[in-house]
Formats: structure tokens, sequence, C-alpha cells
């Protein structure tokens, strides 16, 4: 990389001093905690216990837990030194190589975007489960304008909104899990339930071996994905050096508390050979079942509101950080510029726009039905969130690299992550082998279903294509660790 390349790269690299920074620590909070507990816990986990077995869910969990930590520490401390809205492709490009930022910053809003119209199209599905015969475009054109209102009136609105999506979501998980350890304890007698103690998962916790735990490790890392978004919002937090590290500490625990509790639960009370446990309806929800077997009769309703409140917090999540990215993008050169502009109150309205345009996707449930355009969506988006995982992971431990080799001490940095090196090389094994083993998932009985495979790993070429291409026609190579740009120009 010559010198007048690296001067453009610091030039375009500048920080957003248009952006407001409304986000208090209490949003910051939220945002992460929001965007990580969703229908992941409530309906996948029953999935992941049917074929996994409780500890082989458990273990799964944990172990995907684990990696989401150090990802968590990695990012805080990048982000809490450097926060810019766009972290993820502005670290690429400063730690590793500008092509390198470049895919990261596309895969990242690729992923909301699609997010977005996917999270639209599920909402539809469930406002049906009232209203069967209504209307899937006007479901979907009104939360879609509903997120855009959100989000172009002010940070602070989305973080506020955010913050009571998200408290709806915990305080269903709080109220579950009570009443789940009351019922474990015989407490709270349930009706259909009998508690066996520690039963479900002493006496055969791994029914499927070890390749099973591997086959829900994808369902495991979907679940925590969203956890990320506390780097995104970095760039507009009050006071990034003081509430990041403050969100990082109490975030991560807090999920793992909750994801490890209810999973526990459910599999002590719920058999995992029960076969609603992997039929993805909100109907049959362990939440449900348990809410239900519990005496609680409006539970299939109540749980639905829910998980409604959750797809609409995880499409205003998308929309926000996928316009923040796009924004970020286009300053930096890597988009149109006109992508870049501001209003008064800070918001990028054009890169916002765009990016809702992709929730027009959501409308197709008109022509080809709600669940078959959602589960394309869905397939759409596969393994992206791992992708830029990946990607927090290589350039923490560049940015590490290049901090001790241009003489700098550790003790310039706000917020230090634990246990450099092994926490971004155990990420970046996690995160391959995650990628890796994803062909599990359509391999069933000697018999290989492509179809599935090529739809998960959709996102892998993509990915590739676009770092490949920006590499040929740029020509730009490995940052050499002494060229690294470690400091904001804030």
């Amino acid at each position: 990389m010559n010198e007048t390349e690296c001067a453009f790269l610091l030039e375009q690299n500048k920080s957003q001093k248009g952006l407001r920074r409304g986000l208090k620590a209490r949003h910051l909070t939220m945002i992460s905690l929001g965007g990580s507990i969703g229908t992941g816990l409530f309906l996948a986990s029953g999935g992941a216990i049917y074929n996994a077995g409780p500890g082989g869910a458990l273990l799964a969990y944990a172990l995907i837990g684990i990696m989401v930590y150090f990802l968590m520490t990695s990012l805080g401390e990048m982000a809490t030194h450097m926060p810019v809205s766009g972290t993820f492709s502005t670290y690429g490009s400063r730690f590793v190589e500008p092509s390198f930022g470049f895919a990261i910053g596309w895969n990242y809003w690729y992923n909301w975007a699609i997010t977005l119209a996917a999270e639209l199209s599920a909402a539809t599905l469930i406002l049906k489960f009232w209203l069967p015969g209504s209307s899937s475009v006007f479901w979907s054109a009104l939360f879609l304008a509903l997120l855009i209102a959100l989000n172009l009136l002010s940070v602070r609105s989305y973080g506020e909104s955010e913050f009571w999506f998200a408290m709806i979501k915990i305080i269903t998980v709080i109220v579950f899990i009570v009443v789940g350890l009351l019922m474990i304890f015989g407490i709270w007698r349930g009706d259909g339930i009998e508690s066996t103690g520690f039963a479900n998962l002493t006496d055969n916790p791994f029914p499927f071996g070890i390749l099973a735990v591997l086959g829900v490790f994808m369902a495991a890392g979907f679940s925590f994905q969203g956890t990320e978004l506390v780097g995104v919002a970095a760039g507009e937090s009050e006071d990034p050096r003081r509430n990041v590290p403050r969100a990082i500490r109490t975030i991560f625990w807090r999920i793992l508390l909750f994801y490890m509790l209810a999973i526990l639960i459910i599999g002590l009370l719920i058999p995992h050979t029960t076969p609603e446990l992997a039929s993805g309806e909100i109907a049959t929800s362990p939440f449900t079942i348990l809410f239900e077997k519990a005496g609680l009769s409006i539970a299939a309703s109540v749980m639905n509101a829910v998980i409604l409140t959750s797809l609409l917090s995880a499409g205003n999540s998308g929309l926000y950080a996928s316009t923040r990215m796009l924004y970020v993008l286009a300053k930096e050169g890597k988009a149109p510029r006109w992508l870049a502009r501001l209003n008064k109150r800070g918001i990028p309205v054009p890169a916002l726009l765009v990016t809702s345009a992709f929730g027009l996707l959501a409308f197709l449930a008109s022509f080809f039905g709600d669940g078959v355009v959602y589960v394309w969506l869905l397939n759409a988006s596969g393994m992206t969130g791992f992708i830029v995982w990946l990607g927090i992971a290589i350039s923490h431990y560049r940015f590490r690299r290049a901090w001790a080799a241009q003489g700098r001490s550790l003790d310039e940095l706000t917020y230090k992550a634990k246990w450099f090196p092994f926490g971004p090389i155990l990420a970046i094994a996690l995160c391959s082998l995650v990628i890796i083993g994803q062909f599990i998932g359509g391999v069933s009985e000697g018999k290989i279903d492509w179809a599935y495979i090529a739809a998960s790993y959709f996102g892998l070429p993509l990915f590739l294509a676009i770092w490949l291409g920006h590499k040929w026609k740029h020509k730009t190579k490995l940052l050499k660790l002494e060229e690294c740009q470690l400091d904001s120009e804030e």
C-alpha cells in the first residue's frame, strides 16, 4: 500500500462529527440485550434441546456464550479506544486491510437489511395468529412505517424504543425462570408437568452424541447475534469510554444467565423427546408449553405478543445498524457519497431510506406465502453474522499486535480485553468450526440436502466475492503492523 493510498484511507476515516451522541448507558445495555434475546430463545431453544438433548443444548449454548464473551471484550477494547459507528468496517480497514474492511462492512449491512425484511415477514405471521384473514402487505407496510418513524426522529428515540422493547422481553424471561424454578422444586404445581428434579439432565444428557452438539451450534450462535450492536451504537454514545465498558461488563453475564437458566428449566421440565419442541411455532414454544402447564391459560396469546415485540425490536435494531453501516461506508468512500448526508438531527436519512427499501421484500409474502418468504429471507442472511464475528476477532488480534509493534503501552487503553491472545484466537477457531459445522445440518440418515447447504452457505461466497473483487480492483495488500492507524481523529 503506497503513501497516497494510506493518506486517502486516513482522510476517509475521519470521525463522524455529524452523528449525535444521544445514547446513554442504559440504552447501550438494552440495545445489546434486545438484539440478542428474541426468537432464538423463545422458539429455537426448543429445537436445540430436541436435536441435542438437554445436556447437549446447554453445552452448545455455553461454548457459544464463551466465544461471545471474548468477542464482546475484543469489541469493547476497540470500540472504547476508537468509538465510531462503522466499527466493523473501520476496524477491518485500519487493522487488517482496506478490502477486508470493505467486505465486512457490506456484509454487515446486507445481514441486517435482509434481517429487517425477514422480521417484517415474521411479524405478519404473528399478527395472523389473531387476524388470520388480514392482508400481509398492510401489516408489513404498517410495521415498516413504524420502524422508519422511530429511526427518523432521533438516535435517542431509537434508544428509548429499544429500551422498552427489550424490557418486555426481559420481564418475560424473568417470569419464566421464576415459574420454572418454582415448578422444579415442587412449590408451583403444574398441570401435566411433573418435576423430575434433575433426572432429565443427569440420566441421559447427550442422547444423540457430541456431533449433535455441533449441529446446534449455528442455532445457538444465531441466538446470541445482536450483542455486537453495542459496537455500532458506541459511535453515538454520550460517553463511550465510560459507557461501553460498563455495557460490556453487564450485557454478557445477563444474557448468559437468561439463556442458560431458561434452557436448563426447559430441559428439566419438558422431555427432549417432546415433538412440539421441534416445531418452531408460537403455540408450541417451550415458553408457551410451560406457561400453559403452569395453569396460565392465556400463555399462547401473551407469548405471541412478546414475540411480536421481539421481532419489531430486531427489525428496529436491524434498521438502525444497517443504516449506520451504510452511512459510514459512504463516508469512507466505499458507497455513493450522497448516502452520507445527514439531516439537522444527525440522522443519515438517505442511508435510512435505501436500507428501508429492503424491507419491501417482505411484501413478496402476498405472492408466495408468508412462511415461504420468511424462510427465503432467513436463509439469505445465513451465516453472515458469524462472518462479522470472525472479522471482529481478526481485527482485534491485529489491533493488539500493531499496538505492540508501534511501541504503545497497554496502560493507554481505557478498557483492556482479558486473556489476549487466547480470546480472539478461540473466537476465530469456534467461528470457523460453526461455519464448517453447518454442513452437518444438511446431512440426515446418510443423505445430503444440497438445497439446505446451498442456502446456508450463501453468505460465504458472497462475502468472498466482495472482498476479492475489491482487492483485485484496488490492488490492496495486508497492512504492515507499523502502518495500522490506531487512533481516531476525534
